[in-house]
């Protein structure tokens, strides 16, 4: 057995998940009955991980949120997981809202993890590596207990915790 375990808290989110959530999203604004006729649109950039809704009115733009909502929890990512811009006046009367998808760990709030995660006072060494935080401890137990902690905390977005040997 290794003489050091460790694991890695990442941020990522399946562009392909987002792409079917967005098509059924898009689906739904031409069959669903308050939506069909209001001129709304939702556009999404995959290369980008951009989602921009267009809307005659600020509510209709957030029934299309609440729309791609449904569709991306029932695909199993998490709503922290899409970071919504304030709508912005367009031509006319509508609207247009960005949403922007996160993928990675900003370096501030790995800063703020590794931080928290030495606060614990347990022995394991929490390293910023680009865009992931790898955690090392010589004890299992003190990384499964590390996990545990990182999941009651709010972040500001989803974490997951890969590589764990």
């Amino acid at each position: 057995m290794a003489k050091e375990a460790s694991f890695d808290v990442v941020s990522t989110v399946d562009l392909q998940d987002v792409d079917n959530a967005f098509q059924q999203t898009a689906r739904e604004l031409t069959q669903r009955y308050d939506l069909k006729g209001s001129g709304a649109t939702i556009e999404f950039s995959k290369r980008d991980g951009v989602f921009t809704v267009s809307a005659p009115s600020e509510f209709v733009a957030s029934q299309v949120i609440d729309v791609l909502g449904t569709k991306l929890i029932r695909r199993g990512i998490d709503l922290k997981a899409v970071r919504w811009g304030n709508p912005i006046p367009a031509a006319g009367s509508s609207v247009r809202q960005v949403g922007t998808i996160v993928q990675g760990i900003d370096q501030d709030t790995a800063k703020r993890i590794a931080k928290d995660i030495r606060d614990l006072k347990v022995k394991c060494k929490p390293t910023v590596e680009g865009d992931k935080l790898r955690v090392t401890s010589a004890s299992r137990d003190v990384l499964q207990q590390v996990i545990a902690f990182l999941k009651e905390q709010d972040y500001g977005q989803p974490l997951q915790f890969v590589n764990y040997r």
